[in-house]
């Protein structure tokens, strides 16, 4: 059976004290209008119908173009909003976890053209992809190659003035609907430092979907395979040679974000939490009347606010302050999606049967937020990360 989650609407109660609160002074004046305007899309998107994600996806993005939220994806000048980027995906996260991916991945596919494209690279796919007429994916994950890029095998060679690819790319997200792919290939045998980034358009003749790969939480998702597809040097991002680094640099501008998408499911398992645990009777008075019940809130709304902090701080330094910032981007993201996976799980335990019931909200909660500890980064590589630049 395929699980179908109920995706927006609105509960009965909204716990506004936690989450990203723009009066901390991480924020400034012009988040209030970001963050107005997620609201107003997410007031405005039609019920998703998870049968067809393809589908579903390409309507989000349209709308999210539309309204001219992917600007934040993929600004015009200038460097990223991280600040913007993270309250976004938080708005959208708790009114959809297929909303947060379909904005998110935008930013993330064409992230690396942001970083080394030229302007013609900029100005041949920045306008579609901002007006959502240009669905993006980010390839770099491979069968043999997950956290550890430096195992990427998929060989970009040198044909006259063009490259030759062939390979395999597996759990790309947006992989069977994309019109653009920032690839990255093997183009020496030096480790991580042997990586060049391209881009793909993905109507490139050798390029195929070999398989779909179907997820506890659905979206578009593809094993991609690379044979002998051919690419013009026009194509190749950046210089030979500095794939991973273009990689890296992306994925640090997305890494606090994903912190914020788990700040958002978990706001809403919370809400959820309350809501429901306000409308059932206990004995003689309702469920959130126990010591018990309000014990776990306490602690959910508690873990809630610190991860948000973590993400506020990251967030504001890498908009803010030159230097590395791995450190509290890792710590962020880290913390809030460890915390929103124990936060949900309080959810659901507070619903009793109905949170683990296929259509119940929280159950959808649970499965959106799995892949958020793994993708990106996962929890372990942001442990190592954090102990490395202490240990330096």
């Amino acid at each position: 059976m395929k699980r179908s989650p109920p995706s927006g609407g609105r509960i009965s109660r909204v716990t506004r004290a936690v989450g990203l609160d723009l009066a901390w002074p991480f924020f400034e004046a012009h988040h209030s209008s970001v963050a107005a305007a997620a609201a107003a899309l997410c007031d405005t998107l039609q019920p998703i119908d998870h049968e067809d994600e393809d589908a579903a996806c390409r309507a989000l993005v349209a709308a999210m173009g539309k309204a001219g939220l992917l600007t934040l994806s993929a600004p015009t000048d200038g460097p990223h909003d991280v600040r913007a980027l993270a309250i976004t995906r938080e708005r959208l996260a708790y009114h959809s976890g297929l909303a947060d991916f379909a904005f998110a991945m935008q930013g993330l596919g064409f992230g690396p053209v942001m970083v080394a494209g030229t302007e013609t690279q900029k100005a041949e796919w920045g306008a579609r992809v901002r007006g959502g007429s240009a669905i993006a994916a980010f390839a770099l994950t491979e069968p043999g190659a997950g956290s550890d890029a430096a195992r990427v095998a998929t060989r970009a060679t040198r044909d006259g003035s063009d490259w030759l690819i062939d390979g395999e790319k597996t759990y790309i997200s947006n992989g069977p609907i994309a019109d653009i792919i920032t690839l990255f290939a093997r183009t020496s045998d030096e480790g991580a430092r042997g990586l060049t980034a391209f881009i793909l358009p993905a109507n490139t003749p050798g390029l195929s979907v070999a398989e779909r790969i179907a997820v506890v939480a659905p979206h578009p998702l593809a094993r991609l395979r690379l044979d002998s597809v051919r690419l013009p040097d026009s194509a190749r991002l950046g210089e030979v040679g500095e794939g991973f680094t273009i990689a890296m640099a992306t994925l640090n501008i997305f890494r606090v974000t994903v912190g914020a998408a788990a700040l958002g499911l978990a706001r809403r398992a919370l809400d959820e939490a309350i809501a429901f645990a306000s409308q059932r009777p206990l004995g003689n008075a309702m469920l959130v009347d126990n010591a018990v019940t309000q014990d776990r809130i306490g602690t959910m709304a508690t873990r809630i606010d610190a991860a948000a902090l973590l993400i506020a701080r990251a967030a504001w330094a890498k908009d803010t302050q030159d230097g590395d910032h791995r450190r509290s981007a890792a710590m962020a993201k880290l913390e809030a999606t460890e915390m929103a996976q124990q936060v949900i799980d309080s959810a659901v335990q507070l619903h009793g049967g109905l949170g683990v019931t296929v259509g119940a909200r929280v159950e959808a909660l649970y499965r959106e937020i799995r892949a958020l500890r793994i993708y990106e980064g996962a929890s372990e590589v942001q442990r190592m990360i954090i102990a490395r630049t202490l240990l330096k």
